[in-house]
């Protein structure tokens, strides 16, 4: 059965991935973390966070590093928004703390929904 989240531009952008199933089982992995916290992203809010996804992915693979943050800019961010980045990218492994505070945006923009 395909999930709801699964639209045509989702799977366009999952063929175009460098690590498709990578990117996907990722994906999947990150609406059950949303759905378990009732977090319902929009269509557009789904397609950026799989563009991100595919990116985290492969830095995740190649050992690329996102540049440093500064947490404090990401006070706003509910921590709930935070719990669940910080699972994805402990999920994903191999990536840098910042990863946590730049992803944690799509849960929290979710969220207020």
């Amino acid at each position: 059965m395909k999930e709801p989240w699964m639209t045509g531009d989702v799977q366009t952008m999952l063929a175009k991935a460098k690590h498709p199933q990578e990117t996907e089982a990722a994906l999947i992995y990150t609406f059950k973390l949303m759905t378990a916290a009732d977090i319902h992203p929009t269509e557009l809010q789904t397609v950026i966070l799989t563009n991100h996804l595919s990116e985290m992915v492969d830095r995740s693979i190649s050992g690329d590093r996102l540049a440093d943050v500064d947490p404090a800019m990401f006070d706003g961010v509910s921590p709930q928004a935070l719990a669940i980045a910080g699972k994805l990218v402990d999920h994903l492994g191999n990536l840098a703390e910042s990863e946590k505070y730049v992803a944690s945006i799509h849960f929290e923009t979710a969220k207020n929904n």
